[in-house]
């Protein structure tokens, strides 16, 4: 036990070293979008909840466990526009090496018109994918502690151009006796591996997360608490369009902020809060608010209900069908739906 412990500690020192030599890039972000409807309708981010969910151990691998033997998820995202996304999952669990889930996100962006360079739009069109196939391994080292990883391939395809990239999720869950989760996950460790730019290369977006989660006794209400972006303190940015007047007309200066004021702001677009209500065994309903995505997505002249997100999850038969809406922006906001089963639930005994 003392030696899987040194291990694991080694594992997390390891991605503590990595955090300075990466930095978040818009090329592979889509690392850190979620197709699954209960992720996305409790803040998007990823879960600390231990109750063997295959559509939620993608983000977070070391709630890999057995009970997501046979297990399989299809999920299906309404995005923007003709943007659209799909997810396949499948776990299986092996006694003496651990439990694995399969993972294939895939991602089209629809069909762009070729325009030469006086802007004259031509006839041709070509298309705009992004992929990533997932390999997770998860496993519990005793009834409290358990461990995982994520083995991922990406690859992006916009017209000509194309580029793939490796990395490694890491996590840690711990469970205590009153039932509290507490979740530790790396993200995106790793590197691109090709590309046909010249004299470009895109770094990963890579990320740590830590999260908890408590049942309550008396109520059934799962409530959830995340930190995103341990790595990073200040996730603020200059507009350039300065939409919400942060710079003085006269001077052309920046108005400063209190620091109390700028402290509770970076603070708080840290945190994602979240609740999931069970109304019997085959009803839940789900809430989530992140500040962080509220502050970078508003906008000044109506901020609206950015930054909220709700679904709803229902079974049926021997399937469980849940739906979800992200508010990401006031213009629009994506449906998410996932339908989870187990296979084994289908076989005859």
């Amino acid at each position: 036990m003392n030696k899987r412990l040194y291990i694991l500690s080694l594992i997390f020192l390891t991605l503590f070293v990595n955090v300075y030599s990466q930095d978040k890039d818009g090329t592979y972000n889509f690392l850190n979008m979620t197709s699954s409807s209960r992720v996305a309708a409790l803040g998007g981010v990823m879960l600390p909840i231990n109750d063997s969910d295959i559509q939620i151990v993608t983000s977070n691998p070391s709630l890999i466990n057995s009970g997501i033997n046979n297990s399989l998820s299809l999920s299906y995202v309404d995005y923007y526009n003709d943007i659209n996304m799909a997810s396949f999952r499948y776990g299986r669990d092996f006694d003496k090496i651990g439990s694995f889930v399969a993972t294939i996100d895939y991602r089209n962006y629809g069909d762009f018109y070729y325009a030469n360079e006086n802007g004259t739009i031509e006839d041709n069109t070509f298309s705009v994918t992004d992929y990533d196939i997932h390999i997770g391994w998860g496993r519990k080292l005793n009834e409290r502690l358990s461990i995982g990883a994520n083995l991922k391939f990406a690859g992006i395809q916009y017209e000509n151009n194309s580029s793939f990239a490796i990395a490694v999720d890491v996590a840690g869950t711990y469970i205590t006796k009153t039932n509290w989760v507490f979740s530790l996950v790396a993200r995106n460790i790793g590197s691109e591996l090709h590309n046909n730019y010249q004299g470009f290369r895109n770094k990963l977006p890579f990320k740590m997360q830590a999260g908890a989660s408590k049942r309550l006794e008396h109520l059934p209400l799962t409530v959830i608490v995340l930190y995103d972006n341990i790595q990073k303190w200040d996730l603020s940015y200059d507009d350039p369009l300065d939409l919400e007047n942060n710079y003085d007309p006269m001077t052309g200066q920046m108005k400063e902020k209190g620091k109390l004021d700028k402290f509770a702001e970076n603070m708080f677009s840290h945190f994602v809060f979240a609740g999931e209500l069970n109304l019997g065994k085959n009803l839940a309903l789900r809430l989530g608010y992140n500040y962080g995505l509220r502050q970078n997505m508003k906008s000044p002249t109506k901020k609206g209900a950015v930054g909220l997100s709700y679904g709803v999850a229902i079974n049926v038969y021997k399937f469980n069908i849940s739906y979800s809406r992200s508010e990401m922006h006031i213009h629009g906001s994506p449906n998410y739906i996932t339908i989870t089963t187990n296979l084994d639930s289908f076989k005859k005994h």
